[in-house]
């Protein structure tokens, strides 16, 4: 069965992501200096992740999360200025820059060239569409996805709505959780292109054993890696 659909993560696939939160999550710790880092980084993730389900993924999420956080442990009376801070690091967030990861523009132009490519990322709406614009690929996709998750049912209803179906697509991204386990479940190929480092929330364990399982280096092997699958 030829694969007619590549589906692509953005952030930490295409562009670097993880790494601008940890220099952020640095930063908060630094303003909450009067409290051990280690208890920060906990009460943190315990925010995060009760949050997940209000906020969604993202900046803004991450940014009143931080804002909670600190409230939480200065007994809702956080030093002057630390909400400011915070504040101002997130829009920062929202203005960085975007870098592409090596060997994605070159990956990309190759896959395009026989597939059609679908962006599918979690994360805000208006963030997610100005890195994409200033990535400089927009063109190279024939839809993008942004959603609030990504399970079997998602990957189900996108590669249905922009293909031929989960059983001709390949997902590749970042995350065995949300880009390959479901992806995998859905019918599709999954394939993993880890990046140096990974948020907590999106660990997994790789499911090593699947016929559909692919594990790269770097984007650049994904056109050969889907070429020698027959396609």
């Amino acid at each position: 069965m030829p694969i007619t659909t590549v589906g692509l993560d953005a952030d930490d696939t295409l562009w670097h992501n993880e790494t601008i939160f940890r220099l952020t999550q640095a930063r908060f710790l630094d303003l909450l200096g009067e409290h051990d880092n280690a208890v920060i980084e906990a009460r943190l993730a315990e925010v995060e992740r009760r949050n997940l389900r209000l906020y969604g993924y993202g900046v803004k999420g991450f940014t009143l999360s931080m804002i909670e956080t600190a409230m939480e442990l200065c007994d809702g009376d956080p030093p002057s200025g630390v909400i400011r801070e915070i504040l101002a690091a997130g829009r920062e967030m929202l203005a960085h820059p975007v870098e592409t990861l090596p060997g994605v523009d070159e990956a990309l132009h190759q896959l395009a060239e026989r597939y059609r490519l679908v962006l599918i990322t979690k994360g805000d709406l208006l963030d997610q569409e100005r890195k994409l614009a200033a990535s400089g690929l927009g063109d190279l996709f024939a839809a993008v996805e942004i959603v609030s998750e990504k399970d079997r049912g998602t990957y189900e209803r996108v590669f249905a709505r922009h293909g031929t179906g989960p059983d001709e697509a390949v997902m590749a991204g970042n995350s065995v959780k949300s880009d390959v386990i479901p992806a995998i479940e859905a019918g599709a190929f999954g394939v993993h292109i880890p990046y140096h480092v990974t948020w907590a929330h999106e660990v997994a364990e790789p499911p090593v054993d699947h016929p559909r399982f692919g594990l790269l280096e770097t984007i650049a092997d994904l056109p050969g890696w889907i070429a020698a699958r027959g396609a």
